[in-house]
This record gives C-alpha cells, sequence and structure tokens, in this order.
C-alpha cells in the first residue's frame, strides 16, 4: 500500500477513491464530476467521498504551511512508521 495503491492488495473501493484523491491533488484544474463516478460506481457514498477529500485537503494545507514556515517535518523513516500505525489504527487517539 505505502509503494503503490494501484497494485496494493486493498478494496478497490478504497483503490478508487485514492485515483480520485490522486488527480484532485495532482491536476485540481482538471477535476470533472465524472472523476468521482468509479468510486462512486463501486459502492463508495458520497459522504465517504466528501470526508476523504477533507482529509486530503488538511494534508495538502499542513505541506503548504511546513514548506512555508520552514517546520522541521519527519524523515523517511519517520512517515514510513507513522504510515504504518496509521494502516494498522486508523486515526483513533
Amino acid at each position: 500500500m505505502l509503494e503503490d495503491y494501484t497494485t496494493a492488495p486493498i478494496d478497490e473501493r478504497l483503490r478508487a477513491t485514492l485515483g480520485f484523491l490522486r488527480k484532485v491533488t495532482l491536476t485540481p484544474g482538471e477535476v470533472r464530476p465524472a472523476d468521482a463516478e468509479p468510486a462512486l460506481r463501486l459502492g463508495v457514498t458520497k459522504e465517504a467521498l466528501q470526508d476523504a477529500l477533507y482529509v486530503c485537503f488538511l494534508f495538502s494545507i499542513f505541506a503548504r504551511l511546513a514548506d512555508t514556515l520552514g517546520w522541521t517535518l519527519l524523515d523517511q523513516a519517520g512517515y514510513d512508521a507513522s504510515g504504518g500505525r496509521l494502516w494498522k489504527r486508523g486515526y483513533l487517539l
């Protein structure tokens, strides 16, 4: 999952949602309602896509603030460890 969501052994709904978020992140000016259709056809609800967009938005804002304000961020090992914890536990505190 951490290396390539397109080939990872994950649910197709998650794969479609991640594909949608990828487009939103990399080419936001090209996003159209039809881009959400693959995820919706697989059973992802509009509410779930909206939640995913909120998370994507918050991470994007955090990254831009970090770049702008010169915050010290984790190194790759730190991100890998954090990603592993999130994969196992989600966002539970």
